[in-house]
């Protein structure tokens, strides 16, 4: 069931890993399927050596319907975030250091680059401690995420969400490099320069017109 769904959780997986977002077994994909089940990575297994068959496919009590696999053990929280956010259908765990960094040092990641906006929507929230395999990092989730399409976990890592997977895994990969960016810019001078609301918002307009399978760009945002 779900055979190239589940293959493309673990190509996602695997590009966690080649980012640099996740190292080793870190981290968990899931995604909500039409039918309302849930596909979910497996607990301590490293994307590269998974198999479709590795992937579970469960409800959103927990239950699991297909598979062998014991799922991630963040797997409450992550169906909590999908039963209290219906309109998101891909969630994405990383413990991508740049970004887990600055959510050491500060509680918001501000906007210092268009492509945060663009696949975050804005400024990135850091949630309050909560620990791994525990509802409350859910909760955390849920009750900070807002409108945007990250959160950093405090002394953690990265919650990613999106309509699909493409979406979430950009704004993950895009979280990093803003972290990055800033952190350098911080060590270079503690003043750096920033967004403005107007900005943001429209870098995020523009974004809507990004890639192939999107309309062209119009003439009012040139």
């Amino acid at each position: 069931m779900f055979e190239e769904e589940k293959k493309k959780l673990i190509n996602a997986g695997i590009k966690l890993d080649r980012y640099g977002l996740v190292a080793l077994s870190g981290g968990n994909v899931t995604l909500r399927m039409t039918d309302g089940t849930v596909l979910v990575t497996p607990s301590g297994m490293v994307y590269e050596d998974m198999v479709p068959g590795d992937i579970l496919v469960m409800d959103l009590e927990g239950n699991v319907l297909e598979g062998e696999r014991k799922p991630s053990v963040d797997v409450r929280a992550l169906l909590y975030i999908l039963t209290h956010k219906p309109e998101v259908n891909a969630v994405i765990h990383t413990h991508q250091p740049y970004a887990t960094a600055v959510g050491l040092v500060t509680d918001e990641l501000p906007c210092n680059l268009t492509t945060l906006a663009n696949a975050t929507r804005g400024a990135v929230k850091v949630c309050p401690y909560s620990s791994a395999a525990s509802m409350q990092m859910g909760i955390e989730v849920v009750e900070n995420i807002g409108d945007r399409l990250a959160v950093i976990l405090k002394h953690h890592g990265v919650i990613s969400v999106g309509d699909s997977l493409k979406q979430a895994l950009y704004a993950c990969v895009y979280l990093e490099e803003a972290a990055k960016t800033y952190s350098i810019a911080y060590g270079m001078n503690h003043h750096v320069p920033l967004l403005t609301k107007e900005q943001v918002d429209r870098a995020v307009e523009i974004f809507r017109y990004y890639g192939q399978g999107t309309s062209d760009l119009p003439e009012s945002l040139w």
